[in-house]
């Protein structure tokens, strides 16, 4: 595929991929907007990637797998056109009526709007045998894994609102659920820590952290720290659920766009339109609560109407504009 010169100007980018990018990409091809998509050189796709059965996403009866769904989808916004790039984005200017995206390689793209896709990152803890194990027992999302641990024991590691949340969700499968924290006492909301000391699937470890996750393919024991008395001991599950909290990644953009106290992007009411004009924002980057695909979909999907709206506006005023400088200059002669 040939790349468009840097000098000229596209009416949309869409920086970030991803159920809601790619989503903003189906719609506005749709439109004859011609978008760009940096997905992102090792990212594409978001955090499905690294997921395996997703069985909530509508219209899979049978469930689909992550990299599947999120491959389909860019093959639907390949099939309308759209452009997409499996490049990333390093630095953003979104002051100027006409935004400037500077790419890894050097390139830099010129567009009317942008919609920013970037997502979030789950925290991890960062300890052996995590990564290897994701997809295999570990996971960060109780709604989109919780199922597949049925009738077995799980651990939930967190003391905040959402591994409270989180815990309370995975009692109506598993038949136990340990919640390791690293404090004596719960940084959730005193209901949410009611709620979940009062469910008789779940027991609490206090003072521990987790310091190894443990299997052969999958996950089968962890390993533990006491942060009091420094013992260390292991504890049996089939499934690790880590719930330490998320990362908007608004690294890019941060120091020009306006952000709610979670860190995400701020947004007008239940548009997708930030506090720059002509930049939009979609999916986990702006959700600080539900994060799920389903989610994310639909506000791909406002996002690149708001956008075809916006260039529409725009559109018309350059129009009137003109007309009026075309009677000026009519008069005046």
């Amino acid at each position: 595929m040939t790349h468009q010169t840097p000098d000229q100007v596209h009416d949309v980018i869409i920086v970030g991929s991803g159920p809601a990018g790619y989503t903003a990409a189906v719609y506005t091809a749709r439109a004859n907007l011609s978008p760009i998509v940096l997905a992102g050189s090792v990212t594409a796709g978001g955090e499905l990637m690294n997921t395996t059965d997703v069985e909530n996403f509508p219209g899979f009866p049978e469930g689909v797998m992550g990299p599947d769904l999120m491959m389909n989808m860019e093959a639907q916004a390949r099939r309308f056109g759209a452009d997409i790039r499996h490049e990333d984005a390093t630095q953003l200017q979104l002051n100027n009526p006409i935004k400037e995206i500077t790419l890894g390689s050097g390139a830099t793209l010129h567009s009317r709007a942008v919609i920013l896709a970037t997502g979030s990152a789950y925290r991890e803890l960062g300890v052996p045998g995590e990564k290897q194990l994701s997809g295999h027992g570990v996971s960060w999302c109780a709604t989109c894994d919780g199922f597949f641990f049925r009738d077995q024991v799980i651990a939930v590691v967190g003391g905040g609102d959402s591994a409270m949340e989180e815990a309370l969700f995975l009692t109506k499968f598993a038949s136990k659920v340990y919640v390791i924290h690293r404090r004596d006492t719960l940084r959730a909301s005193q209901i949410m820590a009611d709620r979940a000391k009062a469910n008789e699937k779940i027991e609490f470890i206090w003072d521990t952290e987790v310091t190894e996750v443990r299997g052969d393919g999958k996950v089968s024991q962890l390993g533990l720290r006491n942060l009091v008395d420094g013992s260390e001991s292991t504890l049996d599950v089939t499934g690790l659920f880590v719930a330490i909290g998320h990362d908007p990644r608004v690294q890019l953009f941060s120091d020009q766009l306006d952000l709610t106290p979670d860190g995400t992007v701020q947004v007008i009411g239940r548009t997708s339109r930030t506090s720059l004009p002509g930049v939009f924002a979609a999916g986990d980057v702006l959700d600080p609560h539900y994060r799920q695909a389903i989610t994310a979909a639909g506000s791909g999907c406002v996002a690149a109407l708001d956008v075809e709206e916006y260039l529409a506006d725009a559109a018309d005023t350059d129009a009137s504009e003109t007309r009026e400088s075309q009677n000026l200059h009519a008069a005046a002669t």
